[in-house]
C-alpha cells in the first residue's frame, strides 16, 4: 500500500503535465489549420522585420526620410531622374544609431537634366517638371573634398536614381516614407495595448476580487471613461500632454484599458469562487499570490484576443490623430499625415498620393483583426 501511495502524485502531476500540454499542442494545431490567422500573422512577422530593418530597406537613408527635391515633387510610381549629390559635413554616427535612427546628414541632391564637365568643375542643368529649360550651375572640384580630378564626379557623385513609388508633393521618395512609417503604427499599437493591459488588468484584478465598495468605486471610474467618445478623449488627453511623438502613445493607451478592464474584472468574479482559490486562501497564500498565481492565469483568454482588436484600434486612432495634425508631427513620417497631405490629390489626377498609405492602414488593420478572430476560434472552450 505504501508503494502504491508513493507512486501516485507523480502519476496525477505527470497526466496534469500532459494535459496542459496536450491543450497547447491541440490550440496550436488548430491555428496553423486558420488559413486567414496564418496568413496574418506571417505578414504582421513581415510588417514586424520591415519595421526593424526600415532604414536598411529605404532608398532615402535620412532620418525620417526627409531628403527634399522640390524639382521631382508629384511624381508617378517607377520616376527616374539623374542626381548630383553634393556633399557637405556630416555629423558622427556609430553603427546602432545609423541603423535605427538614419543618416544625419546634410548633403544636397539637386536633380538634373543634364551635365557637363569644365577645367574647374562640372556644370549641371537642373530638372524642371515644366518642360523648359531648366536653370544652369556650375560646381567646382572644391565642393567635391574626397576626389582630386573633375573626371571622377560623374561616377563619385552622379547617380540615376529611381522612385519607385513615387515622390509627394515635396519630392520626397514615398517608398522610403511608407517604410519608416510602419514603425509609427506598429510602435503605436505596442505601446498603448501595454499601457492598456497594464491599468486594465490591474484595476480589473483588483475590481473583481476585492468586490464591494473597492468595486463600485472602480466601476464608477470605468462607466465615466466609457461614456466619453474615445477620439475626443484622445484629442483631450493630447492636447493636455501636447503634440508629440510619445504623447500620442501615451493618450491612446490611456484610453483603450477600459474594456479591457471590464473583462478581466468579469472573469475575476467567477475564476475567484473556484474550488483551487478556496484552498489557496485556506493554505494561507497572499492576496497578491492568489490573483497572480491563481486568478489571472486563468482569465486572460478573453484578453488576448481584445489585445489583438485593440492593437488595430490604436493604428487607427493614431492615423485619425496624425490626418487631424495633432499626432506624430513632422518630419516624422506617418501614415496618416501621408494622407493628410496629399487627400486633394485624389481629384487632382495622383490618387495613389493618397491611396497608397489609406491601402497600408486597411492592410494591417485587417491582419490585426483575422488575428483576433483566429484567436478567438482557438480559444474558445466550446470548440476544444
Amino acid at each position: 500500500m505504501k508503494a502504491a501511495s508513493s507512486t501516485t502524485p507523480p502519476k496525477n502531476n505527470q497526466d496534469t503535465s500532459k494535459s496542459a500540454g496536450g491543450l497547447t499542442a491541440k490550440a496550436l494545431h488548430k491555428f496553423k489549420k486558420n488559413f486567414w490567422g496564418v496568413s496574418s500573422f506571417s505578414f504582421l512577422v513581415i510588417c514586424t522585420l520591415v519595421a526593424i530593418f526600415a532604414y536598411a530597406l529605404a532608398p532615402d537613408k535620412s532620418q525620417n526620410a526627409n531628403q527634399m527635391h522640390l524639382s521631382v515633387h508629384s511624381k508617378q510610381p517607377g520616376f527616374e531622374v539623374q542626381m548630383l549629390t553634393v556633399p557637405s559635413k556630416v555629423e558622427k554616427q556609430n553603427g546602432f544609431s545609423v541603423f535605427f535612427f538614419g543618416k544625419k546628414t546634410t548633403a544636397t541632391e539637386v536633380p538634373i537634366s543634364g551635365y557637363r564637365l569644365t577645367e574647374n568643375g562640372i556644370v549641371i542643368t537642373e530638372y524642371a517638371t515644366d518642360g523648359n529649360a531648366g536653370l544652369v550651375k556650375e560646381y567646382l572640384l572644391s565642393a567635391f573634398p574626397e576626389i582630386n580630378s573633375v573626371e571622377a564626379i560623374p561616377s563619385t557623385y552622379v547617380s540615376e536614381k529611381k522612385f519607385i513609388l513615387g515622390t509627394d508633393k515635396y519630392g520626397r521618395d514615398l517608398l522610403s516614407r511608407m517604410l519608416i512609417g510602419i514603425r509609427i503604427s506598429l510602435a503605436i499599437g505596442f505601446v498603448a495595448v501595454f499601457i492598456s493591459l497594464l491599468i486594465g488588468i490591474s484595476l480589473g484584478a483588483i475590481a473583481g476580487y476585492y468586490g464591494g465598495k473597492v468595486d463600485a468605486a472602480i466601476m464608477w471610474l470605468i462607466n465615466v471613461t466609457w461614456s466619453i467618445p474615445t477620439l475626443l478623449l484622445v484629442i483631450a488627453i493630447t492636447l493636455a500632454l501636447g503634440k508629440g511623438f510619445w504623447q500620442v502613445f501615451i493618450a491612446v493607451g490611456l484610453t483603450m484599458w477600459v474594456e479591457v478592464a471590464r473583462v478581466v474584472r468579469g472573469q475575476v468574479m467567477s475564476v475567484k469562487e473556484m474550488q483551487y482559490v478556496t484552498a489557496a486562501r485556506a493554505l494561507g497564500f497572499s492576496n497578491w499570490r492568489i490573483i497572480t498565481r491563481h486568478i489571472l492565469p486563468n482569465s486572460l483568454s478573453p484578453v488576448i484576443i481584445i489585445s489583438a482588436a485593440n492593437f488595430a484600434g490604436a493604428i487607427l486612432i493614431e492615423s485619425g490623430l496624425s490626418f487631424l495634425g495633432i499626432g506624430a508631427q513632422p518630419p516624422i513620417p506617418s501614415w496618416g499625415g501621408i494622407i493628410k497631405d496629399h487627400y486633394a490629390y485624389i481629384i487632382l489626377g495622383k490618387p495613389y498620393l493618397a491611396v497608397i498609405p489609406g491601402l497600408a492602414i486597411m492592410c494591417l488593420v485587417t491582419a490585426f483583426m483575422l488575428i483576433g478572430n483566429a484567436l478567438r476560434d482557438v480559444l474558445d472552450v466550446k470548440n476544444q
